[in-house]
């Protein structure tokens, strides 16, 4: 076996190590234990060539090269690497359900009445529990046949009102799914729940929850990497808005309409329109949370805390750290009803810390997170992207608690 020498490095100024761990995962998710030993080299060296303590030679680092398949400058390439993505983490009997193929429904359809309890249990669930995948996955198959099962049946009777509620009901279930699928890495399956909330709401002639399904659609394309997506979003959310506001004005219909233009406020922060968002979220989003006050209607969490939660975020995104910080000093999340929401903003605060370098005080609020929603913080990417660059760069005193952080959600 050749000799192991090589340099001692700063990973921060070096690429190699991650982009050796990005196509090793990427290119048959092989161990280092197998790569190392068809390479010629140790274990042991390979996990410091990918930590950043190690600078291969050129001899290891061609050899490495050949064995993942990619040309050497991959391996140098300073490039950014297509981050790690949100594991598909969907239920496969939720998926099952959704195609049709799951439990076999209730004999009898179960009552409008019954449904809407279990459907508002279940979005009570969704947004306060730690677990809140886990019970979901077992929760939602069952659902999703009683609702559906009655949404058939009632297509074939005469009660009218029954029948809306049912639809009213379907368009409730179908925004959870879309939270569900999406947050699972399933964006097909919630484009297609998305598209079935809208059905059930306008089959049900409710203009808030046609507006609300709207709000869950335009998320789901917010969820796209392409700018084109994003900026259907904006547009998608915009109309909803503006036909919402045909509606009898009520505290439900302006709070929907707050939470849809927040999703136009993100959309143009996700496009770098970073004064145009600032400025739809000061002069449209924020005087509707003023006169609504805080809620959760349709589970959107619109109010003012919700506002000040993407002041904060367009800072974030905008890469103004300091600012962000500063916004985020002013946000108390502990009434909020979803845990959901207190998780993306204390993920946010923990990015303003990383892109100030302040590793300790990131370490702390992504383990601060981790007691919050672990089974969020699995499947964020952005939660992984930050904890691998943390690997690479924290100091001797952090890297004990940030490499078993990086353990428990099997990073490593």
């Amino acid at each position: 076996m050749p000799a192991e020498g090589g340099e001692t490095v700063n990973s921060a100024r070096l690429p190699v190590g991650r982009q050796i761990k990005h196509y090793r995962r990427k290119n048959g998710n092989r161990s280092q234990a197998a790569i190392a030993g068809l390479c010629g080299i140790t274990e042991r060296y390979l996990q410091q060539i990918e930590a950043g303590q190690k600078m291969p030679s050129a001899d290891v680092l061609a050899r490495i090269a050949a064995e993942l398949g990619v040309p050497i400058a991959a391996l140098l390439s300073e490039d950014v690497i297509e981050e790690p993505q949100v594991p598909l983490t969907t239920a496969p009997a939720v998926a099952r359900a959704l195609m049709g193929y799951g439990p076999p429904h209730s004999s009898v359809p179960v009552s409008p009445a019954c449904l809407r309890e279990r459907v508002e249990q279940a979005w009570s669930t969704w947004q306060s529990s730690k677990e809140r995948f886990t019970e979901a996955a077992g929760t939602l198959p069952g659902l999703i046949a009683d609702v559906e099962h009655a949404v058939q049946a009632h297509r074939q009777v005469g009660d009218s009102e029954a029948r809306r509620e049912v639809l009213r009901v379907a368009a409730d279930l179908y925004g959870l799914l879309r939270s569900y699928c999406r947050r699972a890495g399933r964006l097909d399956l919630s484009l297609m729940v998305a598209d079935r909330a809208i059905r059930a709401a306008q089959d049900a002639d409710d203009p808030v929850r046609i507006a609300a399904a709207q709000w869950n659609l335009g998320h789901v394309l917010l969820s796209h990497n392409d700018p084109g997506a994003v900026e259907e979003a904006k547009e998608v959310a915009l109309l909803a808005a503006e036909k919402l506001r045909q509606a009898p004005a009520t505290a439900e219909t302006k709070a929907v309409e707050g939470a849809l233009e927040l999703v136009a406020v993100v959309s143009d922060a996700r496009r770098r329109h970073w004064w145009e968002a600032r400025q739809r979220l000061e002069e449209r989003a924020a005087p509707l949370a003023r006169q609504v006050g805080e809620g959760n209607v349709q589970w959107t969490v619109f109010g003012p805390t919700n506002v000040a939660m993407h002041a904060m975020s367009i800072e974030m995104l905008a890469g103004e750290a300091s600012e962000g910080l500063r916004v985020a000093d002013q946000v108390d999340t502990g009434q909020l009803p979803s845990r959901e929401r207190r998780f993306t903003f204390g993920l946010e605060l923990a990015r303003c810390y990383d892109l100030r370098r302040e590793d300790a005080a990131t370490l702390v609020h992504l383990l601060d997170l981790e007691d919050v929603a672990p089974e969020d913080l699995a499947r964020s990417p952005l939660a992984r992207k930050m904890i691998l660059d943390l690997q690479g760069r924290v100091r001797p005193t952090f890297r004990r608690q940030v490499t078993a952080l990086a353990e428990r959600l099997h990073l490593v």
